[in-house]
């Protein structure tokens, strides 16, 4: 079995002990051990994987919570370095009723924005692996080129690459100078996966199947459209499956679409899939794919945060089995 290596954002999420009420209304809050790759990461250690995340953390309280927090989740964090040069980056996070999210990021930069491409080790990769990221740290940074470096040395390794862009616009100067860095990124990826909020923003596209051939490009063979309750449909070029969402109690969304895709390469991993034989198996265990990837994400909602909630592989059988 290889392992998932996740690149990118580790900080704190400052959660609202309120919901229903503009951040700036907010009287309190409580921590949590956020950043989507670091999800991810947490996912698959969560449900019997190895994980890696590489990253930077401060040299402060916050960076020592982080790194404590995924080790207590089972992510291998030997490549997660620390700086005296910024501050583990923070996120506050205001919940509205419906438990979706609004976000104030603090990091100008944060401490992950100054990995290098000089720190990405050659003999990290291998075959069998998978490399996963977001959009978050694609902005203007040391942390950027370390993404090319890092994607370049795993394709050569026969490694998996995994993109979900996770857009977060508040962190860019203009919408267009996101856009246009996840275009660049798409094409070195096997994997997207894309959100209903995100699709159009992204590919300019407001006809479904439209926007999502045009993610088709340069390395893509999958597209996994996620759509929150609603469930979630698995694109090939010339194919397509959808599986429904489950019904629970939501408390907090923070961290779900990272669950899911988590559980999606977990299942991938397991199977020691490579680049040529994804489409392939995609085609033949497409209802297992979604089913437990989006058991994953729904139960993680039902408590705040992302890591603190992540399900067992137990859990997630059991409420696939409930329908």
């Amino acid at each position: 079995m290889g392992s998932l290596y996740s690149i990118g954002e580790v900080l704190i999420d400052f959660i609202p002990l309120q919901k229903g009420l503009a951040l700036k209304d907010v009287v309190s809050f409580e921590r949590a051990p956020g950043g989507a790759p670091a999800n991810v990461a947490a996912t698959v250690a969560k449900l019997g994987g190895v994980a890696y995340m590489i990253s930077k953390v401060g040299d402060d309280a916050f960076g020592d919570f982080l790194r404590n927090q995924l080790e207590e989740a089972g992510v291998k964090t030997d490549k997660l370095l620390t700086t005296k040069e910024a501050n583990t980056g923070l996120a506050f996070v205001s919940l509205r009723e419906d438990g979706e999210r609004d976000f104030s990021f603090y990091r100008k930069p944060s401490a992950d924005l100054l990995f290098s491409e000089s720190e990405v080790e050659e003999d990290w990769f291998s075959e069998g692996d998978i490399l996963h990221f977001c959009s978050v740290d694609l902005v203007e940074s040391p942390m950027k080129y370390a993404h090319k470096k890092a994607i370049k040395q795993a394709q050569a390794k026969g490694s998996l690459i995994s993109f979900d862009p996770n857009v977060r616009l508040p962190l860019w100067d203009r919408p267009e100078t996101c856009r246009e860095a996840i275009r660049e990124f798409i094409p070195m990826a096997d994997v997207i996966k894309i959100s209903d909020e995100e699709l159009s923003f992204i590919t300019g596209f407001e006809d479904e199947k439209e926007a999502i051939s045009s993610l088709f490009t340069g390395h893509v063979k999958m597209v996994i459209y996620t759509k929150g309750a609603a469930g979630a449909t698995l694109y090939g070029r010339d194919f397509s499956y959808t599986s429904k969402g489950y019904s629970v109690n939501v408390q907090d969304t923070t961290g779900a679409g990272d669950a899911f895709i988590g559980a999606f390469l977990h299942l991938l991993l397991e199977s020691g899939i490579s680049s040529s034989q994804l489409e392939e198996f995609a085609r033949k265990h497409h209802e297992e794919l979604l089913t437990f990837s989006n058991a994953c994400g729904a139960l993680t909602t039902t408590g705040k945060g992302a890591i603190g909630s992540l399900p067992t592989k137990k859990q997630i059988i059991e409420l696939v089995t409930r329908g």
